[in-house]
């Protein structure tokens, strides 16, 4: 285990790597554009991260290429916007860490990623997952136990019955100290996909902290009308 400075407070920083194209959405824009409830996506998510307590800064990591966050998210005051975002998730959160270093985080603070498609986040949920991680070794995430019954297909067949017991969905966002994620995102990325699939390649476990349903990825088509609805009646 990384051991890290003591006598010092850690503080907390949200990242949200929003570099993506969202080709599963079916969007003509990139889906964290995509207008919800008379707001770009992007902007419910930052708002909510906007109104957790203790954060010290939300760092937005862009493509390069990015001519529209100003435009959809205006007044953004609650943060940092980077334009580092790179091919992949991965890349992206490896480059939103370095930015975050060279604004003054420190290896034993917290970094809470986030997905920009989470749109429907609480900053209740987010705040759970600060006190349940504060005095974790390793750190954490929101996760919802599966509930369905699990297939496992090939070319739209049923091939076995996965047993369900003990897992969970993976959700966002997941909080871990800088010392500790920027060496797992380095030791390679092939496999990983969420920044916790790199931390238990180190060896580690991190901590299940259950949220709802609620707190679902917009991915598909389908997806962004039920987000919408759920926005709407809030």
């Amino acid at each position: 285990m990384t051991s890290y400075a003591t006598g010092l407070e850690p503080r907390c920083y949200a990242l949200v790597p929003a570099a993506g194209v969202g080709a599963r959405s079916g969007a003509a824009v990139p889906k964290q554009y995509v207008p919800l409830a008379g707001r770009a996506m992007l902007a419910h998510t930052l708002e909510a991260l906007a109104a957790v307590p203790g954060l010290a800064g939300t760092l937005v990591v862009l493509s390069p290429e990015d001519e529209q966050f100003e435009m959809a998210v205006p007044g953004f005051d609650a943060g940092w916007v980077a334009r580092s975002g790179g091919a992949t998730r991965a890349d992206s959160v490896a480059a939103g860490l370095r930015e975050l270093q060279a604004r003054g985080a420190q290896p034993h603070d917290w970094v809470l990623v986030h997905d920009a498609a989470r749109c429907l986040l609480r900053p209740e949920w987010v705040t759970r997952l600060i006190e349940a991680c504060a005095e974790d070794e390793v750190g954490g995430l929101l996760a919802l136990p599966v509930a369905d019954t699990l297939k496992q297909g090939s070319h739209g067949r049923v091939m076995a019955t996965v047993d369900r017991a003990g897992k969970w969905a993976a959700q966002t966002p997941q909080m871990f100290r800088l010392g500790l994620l920027q060496p797992a995102l380095a030791a390679g990325t092939e496999g990983v996909t969420d920044e916790a699939s790199a931390v238990e390649a180190l060896g580690h476990q991190p901590l299940l902290v259950e949220a709802p349903l609620e707190n679902f990825k917009v991915t598909w088509p389908a997806d962004f009308a039920l987000a919408e609805r759920l926005l709407t009646s809030r």
